[in-house]
């Protein structure tokens, strides 16, 4: 029987026997909790966090006169905390569970980064941000606005992190330079011009610096204060692991919930020099400190030719979980603040990092404006400022296609009720109605008789998901797939295809469009022949 045929006849009742059997026993809750807990760490080991990650400073921006830079003195509004909240329920709405906030800091303005300052160079470990104050409301007090958001967001069941920078930035370093290294007190790591690296040890290099530690812990204290539920730790790495270990374990005698996530890959080199390369943690040993996460960075994807190169990314990840006894996880990051925005790449690359993100073994995460497809092209690009806020007059630092973290911009193109990508839809539902299959952190990779068509399959009991992708930018790939136990009348519902392909016992051919993407969930028949 021709696959298309299969579909058309069993479509209705497969969509009804997986329906039943895994929302029954979907442990993800998508509804309204007003006696919030916090369980992410535990949602977190468990596969069971789609994370949403927002700059406040642009969130809720209104730019009235569309040209991507928000001025103020026409009365145009930047984002606050204030202006965020009522997008929390369209977030909720489409299926987002847990909100990431890009740095709320304070942030310096010296050799600054764009008209606003770097969200990424820290000022102060306890000062939230002025900048993201909403001076409508009578009295306004910016820990309050920030608390309120908050716990707006754990009325809807949804957790927050918070970000904590990695480097302090240039003003900091005047102020207090007992924080920072002097080896390297006029470098810096990449072109970030605007911070200094901090010295995570005393004078003799072996004893740890308690000032640096107990700015550190200002910062847990200012995240407990306003009821955050964890933290994501930038470049972790580059400080020693009895740093973290301290600072985790002083934490988590305040609140043993507390989540910390550590920007941290195996495949990333030490960005600040060979001077700290003895200092540079690997992942084993963030996650050995008492981080319940670190990244498998899918920046490199365009990068990816062969079948082969795909899964062995996957399965080091893998081995590093297996190490802690399935007792950590992973992130995606086929879409963060620092690359290029994958819808610049194309619509098949976007739709294979959407579908990816909610069918590989680990918690999905996107960036505010990725699910309407947003190519961040400001208008101001290459333009001289008109006004600034910092000592930069020159520039406002930003790239084509990547988020912009360095002036009151607009906002990123929002998902909600009126403006969203059914693509992005149908796959955060995929998400929720397969979790049981997809929250494993087993995978199983399937032979295909072409190296750039990647294919796997998550399996629970019976029932499976089969994933197939062309890694090829530019040609059209036609492959069989080995599915094995594939029975000619078990039940195939596609999800994600452009053309349908043959199903044969046993396989599946396929033709693929370059960067296209196949999804199937199948269910076995109990028909064996």
């Amino acid at each position: 029987m021709k696959f298309t045929e299969l579909i058309c006849k069993n479509k209705t009742k497969i969509l009804f026997l997986f329906l039943l059997l895994l929302m029954s026993v979907f442990p993800v809750n998508k509804g309204q909790n007003a006696a919030f807990a916090n369980n992410l760490r535990q949602m977190f080991i468990n596969n069971s966090v789609f994370i949403y990650s927002v700059n406040i400073r642009t969130f809720g921006a209104k730019d009235y006169n569309n040209n991507d830079i928000i001025e103020k003195d026409l009365g145009e509004v930047s984002g606050t905390f204030i202006n965020a909240i009522p997008k929390l329920k369209e977030l909720k709405s489409i299926g987002i569970n847990t909100i990431y906030l890009l740095p709320i800091t304070k942030v310096g303005k010296l050799h600054a980064k764009g008209t606003a300052g770097s969200l990424y160079a820290l000022d102060s470990f306890d000062t939230i941000n002025p900048q993201l104050l909403d001076e409508t409301e009578i009295a306004p007090d910016i820990n309050k606005q920030a608390k309120q958001f908050i716990e707006e967001a754990h009325k809807l069941n949804m957790n927050v992190i918070l970000d904590l920078p990695g480097c302090g930035s240039y003003d900091l370093s005047i102020e207090k330079p007992f924080l920072f290294t002097k080896d390297f007190e006029v470098e810096y790591p990449s072109d970030w011009k605007d911070v200094r690296i901090f010295n995570p040890y005393e004078s003799d290099g072996k004893t740890l610096n308690k000032s640096l530690l107990d700015e550190h812990k200002k910062f847990i204290n200012l995240a407990l204060s306003l009821g955050a539920d964890g933290i994501r730790v930038d470049s972790a790495a580059i400080k020693p692991f009895a740093f973290w270990k301290e600072l985790i374990d002083w934490t988590r005698e305040k609140d043993s919930n507390f989540f910390f996530l550590a920007e941290a890959s195996p495949l990333w080199e030490n960005p600040i020099g060979k001077k700290f390369k003895n200092n540079y943690l690997s992942v084993e040993e963030l996650l050995s400190a008492g981080f319940d996460g670190f990244y498998e960075d899918w920046s490199d994807l365009t990068s990816i030719k062969t079948n082969d190169d795909f899964y062995k990314k996957i399965k080091n990840d893998i081995k590093i979980i297996e190490k802690f006894n399935g007792e950590k996880s992973i992130i995606g990051t086929f879409a963060t603040h620092d690359q290029t925005s994958p819808a610049l790449i194309g619509n098949y690359y976007w739709q294979m990092t959407n579908w990816l993100n909610v069918t590989l073994p680990l918690n999905p995460y996107v960036f505010d404006g990725y699910p309407s497809k947003d190519t961040y092209d400001y208008k101001f690009l290459g333009k001289k400022p008109d006004i600034t806020y910092t000592d930069n007059s020159d520039s406002y630092d930003i790239k084509r296609g990547v988020v912009d973290l360095f002036n009151f911009s607009r906002a990123p193109e929002f998902v909600d009720s009126k403006n969203y990508s059914p693509d992005f839809s149908e796959a955060i539902q995929f998400w929720y109605m397969m979790h049981p299959i997809i929250a494993s952190k087993e995978i199983e990779f399937l032979k295909t008789n072409d190296i750039q068509v990647f294919a796997f399959r998550r399996k629970l009991n019976t029932d499976s998901i089969v994933v197939i992708g062309n890694l090829d930018t530019s040609g059209v790939h036609k492959a069989k797939v080995s599915v094995p136990g594939l029975l000619k009348n078990d039940f195939v519902l596609p999800f994600r295809m452009n053309e349908a392909p043959v199903a044969k016992n046993g396989s599946l051919n396929v033709e693929l469009a370059p960067y296209e993407i196949q999804v199937f969930a199948i269910k076995k028949s109990l028909n064996k022949t």
